[in-house]
């Protein structure tokens, strides 16, 4: 298939992905030639393309996981009524129909993916470097609040008032714990972009773009997909929001927005955006 989603270095034309003697971001000469060396062995990352690796994502997304798995043992105080993200309950279900169970379970995926990002970048390994992870975090905020304002915006003029809401539920915060609210909020964002983005989105455009001329065309659709499946479980169960259409626009609109950060950005930039922004607003910075 010649076709491919354009990443963000294409898009931005960002130097530092760009090998000697190419015309294009990430392209390589002579890999696999005798007396030749691969030029995706010279790789030149800066901040922006660095972060947008897979190996930045996966690192990212390991702090998430660890807070929320920990913390929501403390907070789930009734063990007759125990109170988890709804896509971690769905990862989880989806583990125990092959057997497994348990937080030792729950590793084995996340050791498998680390090693399958281990030998998908092997030859073109981004430097490590903490001052970017701390650089990404920052960033992230900065998305959560341009992303809420700009959308709240949206949906006020549509609605003629702005809605003030999450995509966390809104019915549970009036019952469920502060500190519940903080920890649902890391999960949604790591829980909720591995499966509406990495795999929903993520897998509805490999399908559409073997279908489809365009591969803009195929990531287009995915992304509208995604953003209504997006907006539409937050209604769905015991804790599911009562449905107004207001409500339903400003998560559609949330989604589309995650979209285009995992697009442009990739996996760690939009789980962490999405886990700031709630926490922005379970704590009431964010209105």
């Amino acid at each position: 298939m010649s076709s491919k989603t354009p990443s963000w270095d294409d898009l931005s034309g960002n130097p530092d992905s760009v090998n000697p003697g190419s015309d294009i971001a990430g392209a390589t000469t002579g890999e696999g030639m005798p007396g030749t060396e691969s030029k995706a062995d010279k790789t030149v990352f800066g901040y922006w393309s660095a972060t947008r690796t897979a190996t930045y994502g996966f690192l990212a997304a390991l702090p998430l996981f660890a807070l929320y798995e920990s913390l929501i043992l403390f907070v789930n105080t009734d063990p007759s009524a125990q109170i988890r993200v709804g896509a971690d309950l769905w990862v989880k279900q989806l583990m125990a129909l092959f057997g497994g169970t348990g937080l030792f379970a729950l590793g084995i995926p996340v050791l498998l993916i680390g090693i399958w990002v281990f030998i998908r970048e092997r030859r073109r390994r981004p430097p490590l470097r903490l001052d970017w992870f701390s650089w990404l975090v920052g960033e992230s905020t900065v998305y959560a609040v341009v992303v809420a304002l700009m959308v709240s915006t949206v949906v006020g003029l549509i609605f003629a008032a702005a809605p003030g809401m999450s995509p966390l539920l809104a019915q549970a915060a009036n019952s469920l714990s502060t500190p519940m609210m903080l920890v649902l909020s890391i999960g949604a964002g790591l829980y909720e972009e591995l499966v509406f983005r990495v795999v929903l989105v993520g897998g509805l455009f490999w399908m559409l773009n073997n279908v489809m001329a365009k591969s803009w065309m195929a990531y287009t659709l995915a992304a509208l997909i995604g953003a209504l499946l997006f907006s539409a479980v937050h209604y769905i169960g015991a804790l599911g929001d009562p449905f107004t259409m207001a409500s339903f626009t400003f998560r559609f609109l949330f989604g589309l927005a995650l979209n285009g950060i995992f697009l442009a950005r990739g996996f760690g930039v939009a789980a962490w955006t999405h886990a700031i922004y709630d926490v922005l607003v379970v704590t009431q910075i964010l209105g």
